[in-house]
């Protein structure tokens, strides 16, 4: 009596089990074929005919290695970096007219621009970038400070703003395809719009620029200056970079107008006050003609009618010499009384 068998429970042999069991195809064999019912392999058969030992030695050019860029660094570059293709901006001259909404200082390389409203920028490069080029516009902030702090719109402005990148503070406007991106090491936030070579009859390419907060904004940039920073970018390495400083306000053309003002005051010399010479000043002086002197008109303050009344009478008798030809008297008296000349004595 087989043992198995014995056990409760048990209905067949491990014999007659193992038969009824399919066991599955081996090898390639094409046409699927099956051991025989209750066929089992030698232990110990040699398999290597049937298995390659180089199947998994895959030669590492067929392997695609794919380029992890470093995290990049916390402070960014801004420092201008035209590049192989000189890379260079060209701001439409709009002057500091109140109705303008948009003007560029030269003198101060900044932006002057209202809350929603495009710039444009012209982009020209030497040569023609590689297939895939993008430009990106990034905002950071100008003191050392605030380096670290990622530009962000201002919770009330965001509230008010539906769609998904609302948070961001740059927008290129006038294309589709242009995309919005936040670095996950960094956090900082940027937008990308795809390269256009000029059209023709143009050697420059415009992109239009959007700033979605003003500078004052309390929650945003809170009065704290920012750079923009615009790349020319392609498969993630440089081309080419340009910087320059941005101020959201509501009349760009008056307070660029009053930076540029207190700029070039802050740079023209200041003047040293001289102490005049005494002596100098005293020749000046005796030397200047009676009538400039008689010109000066002085107010005298006098406590007392009586002694009012004695010193408008020296007065008047003075204004009468000057009226007879300036000629000086031997003696002025104190009561008023005629003038005695040396002709009169004689």
């Amino acid at each position: 009596m087989d043992p198995v068998s014995d056990v409760p429970g048990s209905q067949d042999s491990f014999q007659e089990l193992w038969q009824n069991v399919c066991p599955p195809p081996l090898g390639n064999d094409p046409t699927g074929s099956w051991l025989p019912p209750g066929e089992m392999l030698p232990f110990g058969e040699d398999l290597s005919g049937t298995f390659d030992d180089n199947l998994f030695n895959i030669p590492l050019e067929h392997i695609a290695i794919t380029d992890v860029n470093p995290p990049p660094t916390t402070v960014p570059v801004t420092t201008d970096y035209p590049g192989d293709y000189q890379l260079a901006l060209r701001f439409q001259k709009s002057g500091t007219a109140k109705s303008v909404t948009s003007t560029f200082s030269e003198t101060l390389n900044k932006l002057y621009c209202q809350l929603a409203k495009t710039s444009p920028v012209e982009i020209r490069v030497s040569r023609e970038p590689p297939k895939g080029a993008v430009l990106r516009a990034t905002a950071v902030y100008k003191k050392t400070e605030h380096v670290a702090d990622v530009v962000r719109r201002c919770p009330h402005h965001q509230n008010e703003d539906s769609v998904e990148h609302r948070s961001h503070l740059i927008r290129m406007e006038g294309s589709q395809l242009a995309q919005y991106f936040e670095d996950p090491f960094t956090k900082r936030q940027s937008v990308t719009v795809p390269y256009e070579p000029p059209q023709p009859g143009s050697e420059m390419t415009t992109i239009l620029l959007s700033y979605m907060c003003n500078s004052s904004c309390m929650g945003g940039m809170n009065r704290r200056p920012i750079l923009t920073i615009l790349t020319l970018e392609t498969e993630g390495m440089v081309l080419g970079r340009r910087c320059f400083e941005v101020r959201v306000c509501a009349c760009p053309g008056r307070d660029r107008k009053t930076e540029e003002e207190n700029r070039q005051k802050s740079t023209q010399p200041k003047k040293r006050k001289m102490t005049p010479n005494t002596s100098s000043a005293k020749k000046t002086k005796s030397h200047s003609s009676g009538e400039e002197e008689d010109k000066e008109v002085f107010h005298l303050r006098v406590v007392g009618r009586e002694r009012y009344e004695m010193l408008k009478k020296i007065n008047d008798g003075l204004e009468l010499l000057d009226k007879e030809g300036n000629k000086v008297p031997t003696k002025i008296p104190s009561s008023g009384k005629k003038l005695l000349h040396k002709t009169d004595s004689e």
